[in-house]
């Protein structure tokens, strides 16, 4: 997965060139929220490179915004254009900082979802794979070249670390601090400390996915108890009110006899709405989908 940052076009190196005289308008800090979350991303960006390239981008758009906005609305022959074309310049550009600023936090449970959700056929592919008489780090390395996204990359890391000569059990404690996943920290906890106090791995492994299947019954239950209001919330939005609208509207418009431009407009207005609210429900679906699943 990779971090690629909303409404910019260029490589990072680039963009963080590109942006070294903003980061002196900003303050060095050395700890913050922003940049415990970008090196849990695993990126070559600190905070104040991050926030250079965004005020950037916000000034970038901004005028480029503001340009076109106005040109067009000057040949439109709009009164006031300057101001209009000043308005929706600022709009775009604020949506734009606040996709940028969002965007680590965004990416890092993106990315923690993607590791959840393949940890445990992982870790199912690992007691197989021990069982067959694998070395641990022969099983490290097949699970970083098997298709389970960033997992994979995860282990691609120790496995690269190790090569180079670091111990196991230091490799996967460094990389369980990193991760955002607090699952998958506790499964690279309890491999290394197996390791350490030299226990058999499939063991270890086993009580790892058993306590993962655990985890993800509750996860199923509290997702199936979270579906039941908004199903209520689904029935109420977009078919019993839409139904009565409708039925509104038709009697509506033929007492009071309304243009037939007007009745159009509310009918596309309503329709409009139910299709907003069907993108919104799936996408509350989504969102609340058990993790490990």
């Amino acid at each position: 997965m990779e971090f690629k940052i909303p409404f910019t076009f260029a490589k990072k190196d680039i963009l963080k060139k590109r942006a070294k005289p903003f980061q002196k308008y900003i303050r060095y800090r050395g700890k913050s929220y922003l940049s415990e979350i970008l090196n849990s991303c695993d990126v070559d960006l600190n905070r104040r490179e991050y926030l250079a390239i965004c005020i950037r981008s916000f000034i970038f758009s901004f005028l480029f915004l503001y340009i076109v906005s106005t040109t067009l609305l000057g040949l439109l022959s709009v009164r006031h254009y300057f101001l209009i074309g000043l308005g929706i310049a600022l709009m775009f550009s604020f949506f734009i900082l606040f996709s940028q600023l969002v965007y680590p936090r965004v990416f890092l449970e993106r990315r923690q979802r993607d590791i959840e959700k393949n940890l445990l056929p992982a870790l199912e592919d690992i007691v197989v794979q021990l069982n067959s008489g694998i070395p641990l780090f022969s099983v490290l390395v097949n699970i970083s070249y098997s298709g389970y996204g960033e997992l994979s990359s995860e282990f691609k890391k120790a496995v690269k670390r190790i090569n180079a000569g670091a111990p196991e059990q230091k490799v996967l404690s460094d990389i369980s601090k990193k991760n955002p996943s607090q699952f998958f920290k506790r499964t690279l906890w309890q491999i290394s400390n197996g390791l350490n106090a030299g226990s058999d791995m499939t063991q270890v492994v086993r009580d790892s996915i058993k306590s993962l299947n655990e985890e993800q019954m509750i996860q199923i239950q509290s997702y199936g108890n979270k579906l039941n209001p908004l199903m209520v919330f689904y029935m109420l939005a977009a078919v019993i009110v839409p139904s009565l609208s409708i039925a509104f509207l038709t009697i509506f418009s033929s007492m009071v006899n309304l243009p037939e431009t007007t009745t159009k407009v509310f009918f596309g207005a309503l329709f409009i709405a139910v299709v907003f609210i069907q993108i919104m429900f799936l996408g509350l679906i989504k969102s609340r989908r058990p993790s490990l699943l």
